[in-house]
């Protein structure tokens, strides 16, 4: 029978999952709901998706300020130079209030115009009509506030991060701009890298030009202390806001808990069903130029179904060329007939142009991500249907 329906995406509603719940059981019991409610069947290669935050909650994977106060003078004997922090209340206050909690003097190397996500310290026509080249030029506080205003506001949250940062550090800092990370070792020479996509090349960089110590976010709280939470790989970066004195780490061992789902799925449907934990979707907004993954990656953890990238090919382009000169009705024939002979390998041909060259993970997490919300929408588990079919699926 001919398929009239592509992908389709569904927001699974769940009860409010708290530390220690069996959130296996809860994932699957609530699809069970949500797919009876509607009368919806599963199909083999369904892809169930279950935000971070779920999972880390339930694994009370959590830190307070104090645990990385101690872990910060764990790490680090002097002064401490914060390079790149990215401008956020949700995922860098709070880490900043457990480094200020240390005591040490902070200095801190923002990146400008905007920080790695693009959220924006200044407006770049004033930076234009100052005659400032970003690439070059080192800003102290009161060039910027000279320059910029006594209050430069964010301008979809309201904040001045610049003050904002500044008095939760109880004004125990330094505010320093500058593009190049090598400007922080004109400060202190123990440096704690901020951003998260750059962080590797950054922290090569400073190594190679002498630095006492030099760590980022991700090498903070790999480990318990005093029973707290902790992940190994990614330490603080993927936390989120809690409370003032409380972080949720990125979730950890991500990997048993999809398997554990996907066959407690498999053996209730007895379909091939694909399962993975999603967090930022790796977009970028057009207006407000903000990149939407503060998160180190977009799924830490998926079954083994889902590795890989799309091997497509472009409709529209073969439209345009291959079947140029056919009837609608011929084309379409021919169209299936290709995508149903298609080779594996399609990197560099011409079939491909325009197609998304990204791995499966990451385009899944962004459909996650976008229909889940970041608000009240109250659906933390994604059911995904149809998205490896094409246009010859039957």
């Amino acid at each position: 029978m001919q398929r009239y329906i592509g992908t389709v995406v569904r927001g699974i509603r769940t009860p409010i999952v708290k530390s220690g719940d069996n959130l296996v059981d809860i994932v699957v019991d609530s699809l069970g709901k949500a797919l009876e409610s509607e009368n919806i069947s599963m199909r083999d290669r369904d892809v169930v998706a279950v935000t971070e935050s779920l999972v880390a909650r339930a694994q009370n994977n959590y830190v307070t300020v104090d645990d990385i106060a101690e872990d910060i003078n764990k790490k680090y004997t002097g002064e401490i130079g914060i390079v790149f922090p990215i401008l956020s209340r949700n995922r860098f206050s709070t880490i900043l209030r457990g480094i200020a909690k240390s005591g040490k003097k902070i200095h801190f190397l923002f990146s400008y115009p905007s920080d790695e996500v693009g959220n924006s310290l200044m407006d770049p026509n004033l930076l234009y009509e100052a005659k400032i080249n970003p690439f070059t030029d080192v800003l102290e506080e009161k060039d910027y506030r000279r320059i910029f205003g006594e209050v430069v506001k964010h301008e979809f949250t309201g904040i001045d991060y610049v003050s904002l940062y500044k008095e939760i550090c109880d004004g125990n800092c330094e505010i320093h701009f500058s593009n190049d990370p090598k400007t922080i070792l004109n400060y202190t020479d123990e440096i704690l890298v901020g951003s998260t996509h750059t962080r590797f090349s950054i922290k090569r960089i400073l190594k190679d030009q002498g630095a006492k110590i030099v760590l980022g976010l991700d090498d903070i709280l790999t480990e318990s202390i005093d029973g707290s939470g902790y992940n190994q790989e990614f330490g603080l970066l993927g936390s989120n806001f809690a409370s003032e004195t409380k972080l949720k780490l990125f979730p950890r061992d991500g990997e048993k808990f999809v398997n554990d789902v996907q066959k407690k799925l498999i053996d209730k449907y007895h379909k091939d069903i694909e399962v993975m934990i999603y967090g930022d979707g790796a977009f970028k907004d057009p207006v407000g130029k903000i990149w939407e993954l503060a998160d180190p990656v977009v799924s830490p953890a998926h079954t083994k179904g889902l590795t890989g990238t799309p091997s497509e090919l472009k409709i529209k382009y073969i439209a345009d060329t291959d079947l140029k000169d056919m009837d609608s009705e011929h084309a379409t024939a021919a169209m299936k007939e290709k995508i149903s002979h298609k080779n594996k390998d399609l990197v560099g041909t011409n079939e491909t142009l325009g197609t998304t060259p990204r791995i499966i993970t990451d385009l899944l997490g962004s459909l996650c991500d976008l229909t889940s919300g970041s608000g009240d929408k109250g659906t933390p588990v994604i059911l995904i249907q149809g998205y490896f079919d094409n246009f010859a699926s039957e």
